[in-house]
């Protein structure tokens, strides 16, 4: 074992690869444990998008131990919580439960990771309900602009693809392909285990060595991803469609999150969309009057991250709107933020980033992200200083380079998006 040791959290390598996070928080008799895994929709071929969405759905429902009832009624007697998930750049386990359940519900979690059983009946289940969402979301004017934006900015990447999949790749993904995704990604050297509540972290750490000490990892080397290169390429996409309001959405490549611009990114992030008192809000929505909702956002990405900004608007709106959600992005290049506006931001940034720790289950969680995306438990200390350390010059430098044409997408009535932009597809 490797053990690293900073104040009450406790990092240790097991021999098989694991790697286990434990933090004592003994305020509530409640353990939190996240179980992530480097894996996620990234990992997918492009012809099976949807899958660990899929599995994520399946793997609750059996394993060679114990059927999907049985799963839900120890979960239940319990009082516990066990879910799965998964998202662009991990898969994720989750579970809740009191101090005394914790190691049976952690035995449950083992058996999850490691003998499935994907029963057929319930694929074909999940596969059905996976399907009514993916053409619920075609019906929803943000989605639509969304998915359009993504796909045009990310091409071939995964990252271009919805977590759900298309209706085309979902209704083609089988048993065996869910079977293939557990073998290739669920294994102990690829796992992370936080435990965060009211037990030491030597006790975690003996029980998660009992329930997965003994799962050896395979000899094969995890699937190299060979990632296409994501080539800027801004154009705008149109659908028209009989909507209520507009959806006008800019789109701008952004830093993956080793980049050094990834700090100042977030702060311009904050800023111009996050909040009640964010630029956007003020101007666009309050001011100006054209905005039924108006936010900004930049996702935390392994890769190429995206920062998009967006608003709902009248369709007789929609070309002022446009202009209007160009020009306050364009600003940031043009007109340095003032010292009190800038250091407000960060101070919301800050606090908010406070507050996003405050559960065992969002301490599980953040530590458990920071080590699967390869910044260390230490990042939890780097952000908010090098938040702190980011100058008024360097954010408007960083904005200069990467917000120079963005990518656009409208939804809206053809009367309303018609004659907005000079080319790109229109649905």
């Amino acid at each position: 074992m490797q053990d690293y040791v900073n104040q009450s959290i406790k990092r240790t390598v097991l021999k098989n690869g694991i790697v286990v996070i434990a933090v004592e928080n003994p305020a509530a008799d409640i353990i939190a444990t996240r179980i992530f895994l480097r894996a996620g929709s990234r990992c997918e071929l492009k012809s099976q998008a949807g899958v660990a969405h899929l599995l994520a759905a399946v793997l609750t429902k059996g394993t060679s131990k114990l059927s999907s009832s049985e799963i839900a009624d120890r979960v239940e007697s319990l009082g516990a919580g066990l879910g799965a998930d998964a998202a662009a750049d991990y898969f994720l386990v989750s579970m809740k439960t009191v101090s005394a359940d914790f190691p049976e519900m952690l035995e449950l979690a083992g058996q999850l990771l490691r003998m499935p059983t994907f029963p057929e009946a319930e694929v074909e289940l999940e596969r059905r309900m996976a399907l009514q969402a993916i053409r619920s979301q075609q019906e929803q004017p943000f989605t639509i602009a969304f998915e359009q934006l993504r796909q045009a900015m990310y091409q071939n990447h995964p990252y271009s693809m919805s977590g759900l999949g298309t209706e085309a790749t979902v209704s083609n993904l089988t048993r065996t392909d869910l079977q293939e995704y557990h073998r290739s990604y669920f294994r102990p050297d690829n796992i992370v285990i936080s435990v965060v509540g009211r037990i030491a972290p030597e006790d975690a750490l003996a029980q998660v060595e009992q329930v997965l000490g003994d799962w050896q990892a395979p000899t094969t080397p995890l699937p190299t991803l060979n990632l296409p290169t994501i080539i800027p390429f801004p154009h705008p996409t149109v659908t028209r469609q009989q909507t209520q309001q507009s959806i006008v959405m800019l789109g701008y490549l952004g830093a993956s999150v080793g980049s050094s611009d990834y700090m100042a990114l977030k702060l311009l992030n904050t800023y111009l969309g996050n909040g009640l008192s964010s630029r956007l809000f003020v101007e666009l929505r309050e001011k100006r009057g054209l905005a039924y909702e108006v936010s900004a956002f930049y996702p935390t990405r392994l890769d190429r991250s995206q920062f998009a900004v967006y608003l709902g608007t009248a369709p007789e709106n929609t070309a002022i709107a446009l202009e209007g959600l160009r020009s306050e992005v364009d600003r940031l290049c043009k007109i340095r933020l003032e010292p009190e506006e800038f250091q407000a931001a960060k101070n919301k940034l800050l606090g908010q980033y406070a507050l996003g720790k405050q559960t065992n289950a969002q301490i599980a969680q953040v530590f458990a992200w920071y080590e699967i995306l390869g910044l260390g438990i230490e990042f939890d200390n780097i952000f908010p200083e090098a938040i702190t350390a980011v100058t008024a010059e360097a954010a408007m430098d960083v904005a200069c380079r990467y917000f120079v044409e963005p990518y656009v997408s409208l939804v809206g009535p053809g009367y309303a998006v018609d004659g907005l932009v000079e080319q790109g597809s229109q649905n």
